[in-house]
């Protein structure tokens, strides 16, 4: 999971970027980059591993010129976390296009190979979203126009539509020309469109999600429909236009129950209320299924599951109280790379407060289960505390099936639901009871209005909305996720960076 941002402005971009990459860390914290073009056409950039506080300073942000720019953060989903790989990412031909892209492509292998042997591109990384910078390049090189128009921009989309499966919600610059955005034909990774008025004229934004909008002083115009490709040109016209053959609606769901933030809103649903809404249904099914319940008390697991534990103790009539203190300084440790990692943050990040836990039966609410780490530890913390007795229910249905789409969910024996049925995963978390949501009454919650199809829930039910995922494919990219492969990565490229600078 990353964010992308990207602006047209009447003056300078630069802080705006900064601030909006800023609002959206929560999405990503390897790495952060920005480019921007001035009016003669000149790209800078700056980009490096590290949260956004410390990629930029001072001296990069004066350098970054230009009344247009796109933005990054980036969440690897594969493979190792290098600064080789952080984005927005560049080609100079045709024209000097950059991009940022947020997903994952299902047949980068595929694409890889084309773009070597038919397109005569060569890439650099390993990363997917280099893949896409090069497909959307050679598709544009096919224009005759020594300027690329709308229509060249739409058609080179429409062709990158037809070659690209996967997700893929993206931002591209062309120098002089201006900032293109796209969705792939299901919408499964968000990106919305601002605006705001000035006297000087319109000034547009794209960004992952709706609060970076609203943090920067934009409008909420729209999101980005699936297959669309929004095009703004250096003068402030927005172009747009449905580039994919057969869209579907089908958003992930996993954007809703954890990685976004709840004062976002993405494809015209916000995703606090549909926290809440999670809280009800787990308060409907503790009432159905626990009606002779002992609750003394509901405690969320900061931040994401807030919203649902307090509607949750609402609807089931249990007093709710802050148990944690969060230390703000540590990361969200499930987009940690590394189990080792993991469990070392834990006690790190979270502290009880003895006096909410001591003698008392205590519902610990989370947003999800994935590893179990986490929710392990904190129902010891509980215990040693002093409750009595810990349950924990989770705001999302068991996680059995890895996410293929752009988040790092890992080889299914990697998850703490992985051949185990409730009972065998209260006792591996050391929990007295587990209440798990029901993947209906999360799609219920989430689907508040008609604007939705259906949604991406692959992670929860093994279906993959793109049609073209299969067992080969699966093992293919559990051998590029499990820890263990991560962890050579990672040793194998601390050797070389090492030796680079040597």
């Amino acid at each position: 999971m990353c964010g992308i941002i990207g602006i047209i402005s009447q003056s300078e971009v630069n802080q705006d970027l900064y601030d909006g990459l800023t609002v959206l860390q929560h999405r990503g914290q390897d790495a952060a980059g920005i480019v921007t073009c001035d009016s003669s056409g000149q790209f800078f950039l700056r980009k490096a591993n590290g949260l956004v506080k410390d990629v930029f300073h001072t001296r990069h942000m004066l350098e970054l010129k230009g009344n247009m720019g796109i933005g990054h953060i980036r969440y690897p989903t594969a493979g190792c976390s290098t600064s080789a790989e952080a984005q927005p990412f560049y080609v100079n031909s045709p024209f000097g296009i950059s991009l940022a892209h947020n997903g994952n492509l299902t047949n980068t292998k595929l694409l890889r190979e084309e773009l070597f042997q038919s397109d005569r591109r060569h890439l650099n990384t390993g990363s997917d979203s280099e893949v896409l910078l090069n497909i959307l390049a050679h598709e544009l090189q096919k224009t005759d126009q020594l300027t690329p128009q709308a229509d060249d921009i739409f058609e080179a989309v429409a062709e990158l539509h037809k070659r690209c499966k996967g997700a893929y919600a993206a931002v591209a610059m062309i120098a002089g020309v201006g900032i293109l955005a796209f969705r792939d034909p299901y919408g499964i990774r968000p990106v919305v469109i601002g605006q705001r008025d000035t006297s000087d004229g319109n000034e547009y934004i794209v960004a992952s999600e709706s609060v970076a909008i609203d943090s920067l002083g934009f409008e909420l115009v729209r999101d980005v429909a699936p297959g669309e490709c929004i095009f703004i040109d250096t003068n402030g016209n927005l172009h747009a236009q449905q580039c994919a053959e057969a869209p579907i609606k089908s958003p992930c769901i996993f954007e809703y129950v954890y990685f976004a933030r709840p004062d976002s809103i993405i494809d015209g649903i916000s995703v606090h209320k549909s926290r809440l809404r999670m809280g009800t249904k787990l308060a409907e099914k503790i009432k159905r299924d626990f009606p002779e319940h002992d609750i003394d008390v509901v405690i969320p697991i900061p931040d994401t599951s807030r919203s649902a534990a307090l509607q949750l103790s609402y609807d089931l009539g249990v007093p709710y109280q802050e148990g944690f203190i969060k230390n703000r300084y540590i990361g969200r440790t499930f987009i940690m790379p590394g189990q080792t990692q993991r469990k070392k943050s834990v006690r790190q990040k979270l502290n009880a407060i003895e006096l909410e836990f001591k003698g008392k039966n205590v519902l610990l609410v989370d947003d999800s289960i994935v590893r179990g780490t986490t929710s392990q530890q904190i129902v010891q913390m509980a215990r040693d505390a002093g409750a009595r007795k810990v349950y924990f229910a989770s705001a999302a249905p068991p996680v059995r099936y890895p996410n293929v789409y752009g988040i790092d969910m890992p080889s299914a024996h990697e998850f703490v639901a992985h051949e185990r049925n409730v009972t065998q995963i209260a006792e591996e978390l050391g929990a007295d009871r587990l209440i798990y949501q029901d993947l209906d009454d999360l799609i219920e919650a989430v689907q508040y209005n008609d604007n939705v199809q259906c949604f991406d829930t692959s992670c929860f039910d093994g279906e993959y909305i793109t049609g073209d995922v299969d067992e080969s494919y699966l093992y293919y990219i559990d051998a590029l996720r499990n820890d263990a492969s991560k962890q050579q990565s990672n040793q194998n490229n601390a050797v070389i960076e090492l030796h680079n600078n040597a």
